[in-house]
């Protein structure tokens, strides 16, 4: 067996206290509606290829009438990492408004049925749930159209504080911090972490986020956060510096562990003063990138719950980013657990 770095010898000697749940997440509550279509239809709709944008409610509907055959399922960035944790046989909660409709009972259903503990009541005043319509050209490239609805009036009113002190590690979805008060939730729910003794993750979710709330953001990490995902882009818009490098040292200096993707080039893990490099898992085809960052946090999370060493904690996240581009959607079709195993990086 190769000797263990210095980063990974610490991190296997750190113990994660056993709890009722290893993650609960906290996110925006979305159904996922996710169709195939061709180019020539995000331009009849002037859709930009590849972006994610915000829409009202009246164009939601306009193109949920567009769109072809299409696969409805509880979504979300951070409820897709829980779904993915699931899959490796993980316990965890999910916490996120819906309201009191036909998609919000989509949702509630949906997560419930993968084993995950979800009792956040539905809203029944108000904007209706959140659902992203996400078109996939014949390349694996999505183009997303979100209506956030219910889903960003999240406020410390919903944060279930029973349920985050019963978890190892409370994730955080950086989609959720536009408001104020989801800024509010949040730092109650890292406040309940702490004081429980649980890890506080957060990913940053996109380069758009950081963006919009970089100020918010880095206090948020340099308070809260013990554990950071961020892909390349997320992380150099965070510290507006040009350099990956650069970046991932200053998100060292800020937080515990800082976990960071780079697509195509595999993974890079950075923690006590080290750093350690994640090769990509092999993909026969790309069929569609939706969920990939959200499915490595699941595989990576999973392991650090088990005390895996860091560099098989990225082994496990790139295992399962590969399995999600593999085919339409943001949930794993096939068992992540037994790919694992097959892969000799799981027990029976």
């Amino acid at each position: 067996m190769a000797e263990r770095t210095r980063a990974e010898r610490i991190h296997a000697e750190r113990v994660y206290r056993a709890r009722s749940y290893d993650v609960v997440g906290i996110g925006n509550a979305i159904v996922d509606i996710i169709a195939r279509c061709d180019d020539a239809f995000l331009s009849k709709h002037d859709l930009a290829k590849g972006y994610m944008r915000l829409i009202p409610a009246g164009e939601a509907g306009r193109l949920y009438e567009a769109m072809g055959p299409a696969i409805e399922r509880s979504g979300g960035s951070a409820a897709n990492t829980i779904a993915g944790l699931a899959s490796f046989g993980a316990k965890c909660g999910f916490i996120g408004r819906v309201a009191a409709d036909q998609f919000g009972g989509i949702f509630r259903h949906d997560i419930r049925s993968l084993g995950v503990a979800y009792d956040t009541p539905p809203a029944d005043e108000g904007e209706p749930t959140a659902r992203c319509l996400i078109f996939v050209t014949p390349d694996g490239e999505r183009t997303m159209n979100t209506f956030l609805g219910t889903s960003v009036h999240f406020a410390p009113a919903d944060i279930d504080a029973s349920l985050i002190e019963a978890a190892s590690i409370v994730y955080l979805e950086g989609y959720l911090f536009d408001r104020d008060e989801a800024k509010e939730a949040f730092k109650a729910a890292a406040l309940l972490a702490q004081k429980s003794g649980a890890k506080v993750a957060l990913t940053l979710s996109d380069a758009f986020c950081v963006d919009r709330h970089r100020a918010d953001f880095l206090k948020f990490i340099r308070e809260g956060t013990d554990i950071l995902f961020a892909n390349e882009k997320e992380i150099t818009s965070l510290y507006e510096v040009n350099s990956f490098a650069e970046a991932a040292d200053a998100a060292l200096a800020d937080c515990e562990l800082a976990v960071l993707t780079r697509s195509g080039e595999g993974s890079v893990i950075v923690a006590d003063g080290e750093t350690i490099a994640v090769a990509p898992e092999p993909v026969r085809a790309v069929v569609d990138v939706t969920g990939a960052g959200d499915l490595y946090a699941s595989g990576f999370l999973y392991g650090l719950t088990q005390g895996a060493p860091l560099a098989t904690c990225g082994r496990l996240g790139s295992l399962a980013a590969a399995e999600v581009i593999g085919h339409i959607g943001a949930r794993p079709e096939a068992s992540l657990r037994k790919r694992a195993q097959e892969r000799g990086l799981l027990g029976e």
